[in-house]
């Protein structure tokens, strides 16, 4: 999927903690949410497994960062033997969780 369509979901989840990104991510009608959601469901069950995070929940989206990442390049058939270049676009998606601080 492409970062421009990416990054409009991700600036809504950006500074919210884990449990209303995740409220927030299940409602939203766009498709670049269920890689997001699968993202921030990886990482809050790696900070209860590996950091010893005891509540996920506890947690909060302190950095969600979305870069373009390599393109794949195919071609549609136009006129008279020519061809047009279609690029598909992918995205690198880097996810920082914090302890919220209360």
């Amino acid at each position: 999927m492409s970062p421009r369509k990416v990054r409009l979901v991700a600036d809504a989840v950006k500074g919210k903690t884990a449990s209303e990104a995740l409220a927030i991510l299940s409602l939203l009608p766009k498709t670049a949410t269920l890689p997001l959601l699968k993202l921030l469901r990886s990482a809050m069950a790696n900070a209860k497994q590996n950091a010893g995070v005891a509540h996920p929940e506890v947690l909060r989206v302190s950095g969600l960062s979305v870069d373009g990442g390599a393109t794949l390049k195919r071609s549609m058939p136009r006129a008279r033997g020519t061809a047009y270049q279609i690029l598909k676009r992918t995205s690198k998606i880097i996810l920082t969780l914090a302890e919220s601080v209360k």
